[in-house]
């Protein structure tokens, strides 16, 4: 019992000493876990386990909605992104619609990598 117990310790304080850039990510790689689960829960017929997954993947793209700064332009983009994606997960929530949320987890790796390499190009020009 004592390495799960570790596990959780050192998830946590992963969590809990990550950057906002680095949290940033852990965000949308959990989005991208939770359509992923959703996607296996609909081929085997798990309706509950799918609707609890895409709803997880919604709260994070509010997240990312919510904390947007709207004094950028580039704000309104990613706001219209996220509505889009919202719509979609409803969509695909409603008629438990695997190629929905494909196409979700298709923008969300992007948008994911493309954080990446900010990141990388971000420490690379701090490095002196």
């Amino acid at each position: 019992m004592a390495l799960p117990n570790a596990y959780a310790q050192y998830n946590n304080s992963k969590i809990l000493t990550a950057s906002p850039a680095e949290l940033t990510l852990m965000l949308y790689d959990g989005a991208i876990k939770f359509c992923n689960i959703a996607i296996m829960a609909i081929e085997k017929k798990d309706i509950v386990k799918a609707h609890e997954n895409i709803v997880k993947v919604q709260k994070i793209v509010e997240e990312f909605r919510s904390t947007l700064d709207h004094k950028y332009p580039v704000s309104e983009d990613f706001d219209r992104v996220y509505v889009y994606l919202l719509q979609r997960l409803l969509d695909a929530n409603i008629k438990k619609d695997i190629a929905i949320l494909e196409e979700v987890n298709t923008h969300l790796r992007t948008m994911r990598d493309t954080w990446k390499e900010v990141m990388r190009v971000n420490k690379e020009n701090h490095k002196g």
